[in-house]
């Protein structure tokens, strides 16, 4: 008899840089407790981000509104595709209420994409800025938003409120967009970030690196951010959430993101956050300033 089931390939074993320390501290602890009694609802615990100890320590944390059903299927992202909820909208009392009972010092706001709203989610972000604001005005913020497919007067509302720090993810380069963000497009990410700085707002984006790109591809994307005068920029190694999901096509030494923090210094950005624990909201405390 022939056995003709497909070999998978195994999976490469994760290097010893990419080893997480379990989060300790007294603030830690503190926060965590809240947390679990209020049942907060941070993407930091429900990402299992691998910093959520040292960014907790430190007065950050990151909040995820508008649910957790994305319109859009990335190849990368763990969060679940369908068809989302109904907008709820008490959500940003909720999260001003979050922030205030966790005493947060900065605040990442992320949500995910709402392609089925006319105004994409747009209206609950600004919302969700001026309840923080009222509630917390020692808080400074960083808004990590979507494409809004590019439509300049949703991303209108988030510059009106002025968050001090605004946010847009190109999470890979040029080549690779069709295939990680699927619905995205490289040239209107490009185009927000654009659009957002010639606004006068403090732009930041973040990388993945793993998923199959060149060293050249990597320094062209920076070009193309330092082209818009983006000031911040993060790049962390991508980790595949479940098989369902694109595979880790490399582990980047330490040495190679270094090598891309020092490069982004000498081009001109503010900052740089590069190794392969770096998430989006890693160090976002240090932008704002």
């Amino acid at each position: 008899m022939v056995n003709d089931t497909a070999v998978l390939p195994k999976r490469e074993k994760k290097p010893d840089w990419l080893r997480v320390k379990l989060p300790v501290g007294k603030k830690y602890t503190e926060l965590r407790g809240l947390v679990d009694k209020y049942k907060l609802n941070t993407i930091c615990t429900s990402g299992s981000c691998p910093n959520m100890g040292e960014c907790w320590g430190e007065g950050t944390a990151t909040f995820m509104i508008l649910g957790n059903i994305c319109t859009r299927s990335c190849g990368f992202c763990g969060v679940k595709t369908g068809r989302p909820e109904t907008v709820e909208w008490d959500e940003p009392e909720k999260v001003a209420r979050s922030i205030k009972l966790m005493n947060i010092k900065h605040a990442v706001i992320t949500s995910v994409d709402r392609d089925d709203l006319k105004d994409g989610g747009s209206i609950i972000w600004a919302e969700t800025v001026e309840a923080i604001r009222r509630s917390n005005p020692n808080t400074t913020l960083e808004t990590l938003i979507p494409d809004f497919q590019g439509k300049t007067a949703q991303i209108d509302r988030i510059i009106e409120v002025h968050p001090e720090v605004v946010s847009h993810n190109m999470e890979t380069v040029r080549r690779l967009t069709r295939e990680v963000r699927i619905q995205a497009k490289y040239d209107r990410s490009i185009g927000v970030l654009k659009y957002l700085k010639a606004k006068g707002m403090r732009t930041k984006t973040g990388l993945m690196l793993g998923l199959g790109e060149t060293e050249e591809e990597v320094i062209q994307t920076m070009k193309d951010l330092q082209g818009v005068g983006l000031d911040v920029l993060t790049i962390g190694q991508y980790l595949q959430p479940t098989k369902k999901h694109l595979p880790v096509k490399e582990f980047i030494t330490p040495s190679q993101f270094k090598k891309y923090e020092t490069l982004g210094l000498e081009m001109g950005f503010m900052y740089v956050e590069s190794g392969a624990l770096v998430r989006s909201s890693y160090k976002a405390h240090k932008h704002a300033k």
